[in-house]
């Protein structure tokens, strides 16, 4: 600072020196070319040199200057004119470096935070996608009533728009108030440690389902219940097989029954030497031999369906011809029709054609047909058999057709499923309702074969099967 304030001094000092000798010159009104007065010289060249001195000495000193600056900053001039400063600049910097680490605290908090979203978003996503996979009818509740979420099994069965219904208040949603009451119950009640379990039915076009019907409060983090979760299974049909099940034991009861006690009774008779003539006798030998065939039938059919579903059945397929084994099965149910006096006629084709078959599966099929006809035709009726072959689709065909009750329309579609009877002809012959089961079985899973029936009520009906000829 001294040697940049003396230069400024010197250059100064000069400037005047030069200036006052200007002035002297002009005053003498005499042109720069002229003689200089006595003395002008030696000043001027001093004032010359000055400057050129003050120059040097202001260009040294700004360099030392630079240099200073460049080894000490403004921090000592600061702290010698300012002592209680350094301390206010170390607490500013300790803030800003507090605040830029919590800064960076929570920068990485932020992230962490995002990627615990994305992961419960895709949880939640996962989660919604196996609950739309489901089967069952889902619906999930929030704490207002309002659906947070149903798939598309919920949206057929109560028959609302999932896209629309989502965020809408049950009420509005669902058509079934009980239902809506029970999920409105469930939330009320405050459970969320338990399930309630009932038994629901849902009419609709296709007639009443009956569902199984799960709800379960949503427990929320402070332990209060935040919606309902309501699970219908559909449990019609497991309904209808138990009901299937419970009559089939009834009837196989019964039928079992009916050929003991009337073998018992007979049995009972000739030892007791009630009967004494010969004639007598062999009527009572007979019957029994009937009963204890129709039972000997009963026990065949419930063991030869089991084994058919279960795949344990032997099957034995050689090459035969149908028109014999319809003519085995007429023997055997001959005695039973000439018992109700039903006439039998015979149009079976000549025994040339044949195929692949199983002949005792093949002539059980035929001979429950012909047991079903007899069954259901009244005294005094008649049983047409025809067989017949199709050279075009090279096949051959077995009719047995009846003058009996006839089916009505709605029964025929079921006929063939086990256990089923027809309610307007169950009262007229007793059965399981496995006979024709039994046939659709042989014919279709073993033979490969097509089943045919046409009824009409008060006329008769038309049962009968088609195989594929020997190429």
């Amino acid at each position: 600072m001294r040697v940049r304030r003396a230069a400024f001094i010197l250059v100064a000092c000069a400037a005047l020196l030069g200036a006052s000798i200007w002035r002297s010159l002009e005053s003498q009104q005499a042109p720069l070319s002229v003689n200089w007065p006595p003395g002008a010289v030696p000043l001027a060249a001093l004032a010359a040199a000055l400057a050129i001195f003050g120059l040097l000495a202001l260009k040294l000193g700004c360099r030392r200057l630079a240099r200073n600056l460049m080894r000490q900053p403004e921090a000592p001039i600061v702290e010698s004119s300012h002592p209680d400063l350094k301390g206010l600049c170390r607490a500013i910097t300790r803030r800003l470096q507090s605040a830029a680490e919590a800064l960076g605290r929570a920068q990485a908090r932020s992230r962490e935070l995002e990627l615990q979203l994305r992961i419960v978003m895709a949880e939640r996503d996962h989660a919604e996608s196996i609950i739309r996979s489901f089967s069952d009818a889902v619906l999930v509740t929030d704490a207002f009533d309002e659906l947070v979420l149903a798939n598309e099994s919920a949206a057929r069965t109560l028959g609302f728009d999932p896209a629309t219904a989502r965020r809408s208040p049950i009420a509005s949603v669902l058509r079934d108030q009980s239902l809506i009451g029970l999920m409105r119950e469930m939330r009320q009640s405050g459970s969320t440690g338990g399930r309630r379990i009932v038994e629901h039915r849902v009419g609709g076009a296709g007639g009443e389902r009956i569902y199984k019907a799960t709800l379960s409060c949503i427990a929320a983090p402070d332990g209060q219940p935040a919606g309902v979760v309501a699970v219908l299974h559909d449990i019609t049909r497991e309904k209808e097989v138990a009901q299937m099940k419970n009559e089939f034991v009834s009837n196989v009861s019964h039928e079992l029954r009916t050929p003991l006690a009337s073998i018992k009774a007979y049995v009972e008779m000739l030892l007791d030497g009630e009967v004494a003539d010969e004639k007598t006798m062999r009527e009572f030998h007979e019957i029994i031999q009937s009963e204890a065939n129709r039972l000997g039938r009963l026990i065949d059919n419930l063991l030869n369906i089991s084994r058919i579903e279960s795949g344990l059945v032997k099957i034995s397929k050689k090459p035969l011809s149908l028109t014999t084994v319809v003519k085995e099965a007429l023997e055997v149910i001959a005695p039973q029709a000439r018992q109700k006096d039903i006439a039998i006629i015979e149009k079976i084709s000549p025994a040339v054609y044949q195929t692949l078959a199983d002949h005792d599966m093949l002539c059980e099929a035929v001979l429950n047909l012909l047991s079903n006809a007899v069954k259901y035709t009244p005294a005094g009726g008649r049983i047409t058999v025809q067989t017949s072959i199709d050279e075009t689709k090279r096949s051959v065909a077995v009719r047995i057709s009846d003058s009996g009750v006839g089916i009505p329309a709605k029964d025929l579609p079921f006929v063939f499923d086990k256990f089923y009877r027809s309610e307007s002809n169950s009262r007229m012959a007793k059965g399981t309702g496995l006979g024709l089961s039994l046939v659709k079985h042989i014919v279709e899973s073993v033979h490969q074969g097509r089943l045919f029936v046409d009824s009409e009520v008060g006329v008769g009906s038309t049962f009968g099967f088609e195989l594929d000829l020997i190429e």
